[in-house]
């Protein structure tokens, strides 16, 4: 069994605002969290992972590790999002991100690293109406990407506009869009905590908060 101290979920207070309660966009370093893996570990993907100590988790999510798939490199670690309901007021967008390392590079791949993600949320149902709106996913990825300097190569993804209008039974449910955006990529630098960092950017956009939280700008 192998361990990295890192980073934890987190929860966030509301701020009042006047007669309102709003949950503050602000940024939370996770700690204390406990990265296992079984059997021994790669002194690169170690190194790796050890670059998430730095990652700044955004207000509006919930973060946690889940069981990352056996089956497609030597190692994997997976995370899985979702937005904290009881701290924000968007739409309940959800994400899982995987890191792979594999000793030799598989097909496709940039080096012996690879980022899977996946993010969906409901969309107004105006917008997911609009043909434009599948593409829209792609561009955030993209433009999160760059934006917390991720570097990297040999990037691909699919996305997905989900339309549902009910009928008979169901006729009184008002239609309802999803956008659902999957990609990988090769990160081409050391650091992972970038990357991580523009997954749960793209979340917050298609659950309709800001690109980047407060206190983090372009450059």
């Amino acid at each position: 069994m192998w361990s990295l101290p890192g980073v934890c979920t987190f929860a966030n207070a509301p701020e009042r605002r006047g007669n309102q309660t709003c949950a503050r966009a602000e940024l939370r370093v996770l700690k204390m969290f406990e990265v296992e893996f079984d059997g021994p570990v790669s002194p690169e993907f170690a190194l790796a992972m050890k670059s998430l100590h730095s990652v700044q988790v955004r207000s509006e999510l919930h973060i946690e590790q889940i069981p990352a798939p056996g089956n497609l490199a030597k190692h994997a670690i997976a995370f899985a999002a979702h937005i904290d309901d009881q701290t924000s007021a968007g739409d309940a967008g959800v994400g899982r991100i995987v890191f792979l390392w594999h000793d030799e590079p598989q097909e496709n791949w940039v080096g012996r690293f690879r980022v899977v993600c996946f993010a969906k949320s409901p969309l107004e149902s105006h917008i997911g109406q609009e043909d434009v709106s599948a593409d829209l996913a792609w561009d955030w990825l993209t433009t999160a990407l760059r934006a917390r300097n991720a570097e990297y190569a040999a990037e691909a993804g699919t996305s997905t506009r989900i339309l549902s209008t009910g009928y008979g039974a169901l006729a009184h449910q008002a239609p309802h869009a999803e956008l659902e955006m999957r990609a990988s990529w090769s990160p081409t630098g050391a650091a992972l905590a970038p990357h991580l960092e523009a997954w749960q950017d793209l979340i917050c956009v298609l659950s309709g908060y800001s690109p980047l939280p407060e206190g983090i700008g372009r450059i």
